[in-house]
């Protein structure tokens, strides 16, 4: 059975870290894209950071370029998202999910696995 789950979200004030991990199972991760996707209360989903299957080739969205940083690590079936300097914008369900890719300026996901999200709150 394919499953996602997310991890790591919290509160953090705002100027501060946390580090998402998406544990992947039921499959391997190594054939696909992952990626970060958010959702914030009103407002449309939003892909974040998407990574190429070999982690060579990673996409971010202009809101979070210079501050995230995608990872995985193939042999732990895992993905990662590090966020340093938070925003409070940043505030929102991040969720992870497989079959990512960047059209235009959108990351998007085509018939992927995705998690069940994790919130990440950033607030002083």
């Amino acid at each position: 059975q394919v499953h996602l789950v997310e991890s790591g979200g919290g509160s953090v004030q705002p100027g501060g870290s946390l580090r998402l991990s998406c544990a992947a199972s039921g499959f391997t991760l190594s054939y696909y894209t992952i990626g970060w996707f958010r959702q914030a209360p009103g407002k449309e989903r939003e892909g974040v950071s998407c990574i190429s299957s070999s982690a060579g080739t990673t996409y971010y969205s202009d809101s979070v370029k210079g501050r995230f940083t995608i990872s995985r690590d193939n042999v732990k079936n895992m993905a990662y998202l590090q966020m340093n300097s938070l925003k409070p914008e940043d505030t929102a369900v991040y969720y992870c999910a497989t079959r990512c890719s960047r059209v235009g300026a959108a990351i998007i996901s085509r018939n992927g696995y995705w998690g069940q999200g994790t919130q990440v709150t950033v607030s002083s």
